[in-house]
């Protein structure tokens, strides 16, 4: 914390980012500058209209570099951590963001993804749309994720693994089964088998099903094997869609092209994977 008392709010966020800070909160704020807390949130104001600054929560603020004013906003990686240790909830940058940042992306994401235990709406930061995807047992799969260095700290991610078991549980997110099947082609060589076997208990039988599916045609069946055994041994699963959107409606879904014994999956349309 900065000690000194200090006139403007301006100065104040200079002193911040000579020390490589970029975030401060508003308790924080009013206390080092020694003033009250309408005229700090007046002061914020000012300084959010010049584009100087944002805050992506109540109360808490994030200083907008210059090099980063034609954007609106740093990117999400130098503040996503401290704001979700603002919001007291675990959390891990996950799905299509994860990929990429495990090099699995053919093409540019547009949402910077989050998984955390609480339900969180959309932020809007600048050029940036950060994006929280709600999970209840965020302790279960805490193994599947590690922590990479950012240019201003550090943040969790999912590892390789649990990134491809939620790119087929969060469909919707992942933009649809040929993305899922493609991004994956690319992950595939970095998934721990093991991790993939055991973090797989902790997620829903359809889900597993569905990718041990898409690993076996991408010729990645040394990785699924033992999770296959595990999923079997909690008993033969029932039949389950490959693209639920594909049986949405009876009348018009496609006939079956597929039904794979193995993971007992029906396919109406194979993936198809982007070179």
């Amino acid at each position: 914390m900065i000690n000194e008392r200090r006139t403007t709010l301006a100065e104040y966020v200079k002193e911040l980012q000579s020390k490589g800070r970029i975030v401060f909160d508003a308790e924080e704020a009013v206390e080092a500058l020694g003033t009250n807390r309408g005229a700090f949130l007046d002061a914020a104001q000012r300084l959010q209209k010049r584009g100087l600054l944002i805050s992506p929560r109540k109360g808490f603020y994030v200083v907008v570099p210059p090099q980063f004013a034609s954007w609106g906003a740093p990117p999400p990686s130098w503040y996503i951590d401290p704001l979700m240790r603002q919001e007291q909830q675990p959390y891990y940058v996950g799905l299509l963001k994860a990929a990429e940042l495990h090099g699995a992306t053919h093409q540019a994401v547009m949402e910077f993804q989050v998984v955390t235990g609480k339900r969180m709406p959309r932020i809007r930061a600048g050029r940036n749309l950060i994006v929280f995807y709600y999970r209840k047992e965020m302790a279960s799969i805490a193994d599947g994720t590690e922590e990479i260095k950012t240019d201003t700290g550090r943040m969790t991610v999912s590892s390789p693994a649990l990134t491809a078991l939620d790119l087929v549980r969060y469909g919707k997110a992942s933009a649809g089964i040929d993305n899922v099947a493609t991004v994956l082609a690319d992950l595939g060589p970095k998934i721990d088998r093991d991790q993939l076997a055991f973090l797989s208990l902790h997620f829903e039988k359809p889900v597993v099903q569905r990718l041990g599916y898409m690993l076996d045609i991408l010729d990645r069946r040394s990785t699924t094997r033992k999770m296959h055994e595990m999923l079997m041994s909690r008993g033969n699963p029932p039949w389950t869609e490959l693209d639920r959107a594909e049986a949405r409606d009876p009348l018009f879904a496609p006939d079956p092209v597929e039904r794979d014994q193995r993971w007992r999956v029906v396919v109406r349309r194979h993936p198809e994977v982007d070179e």
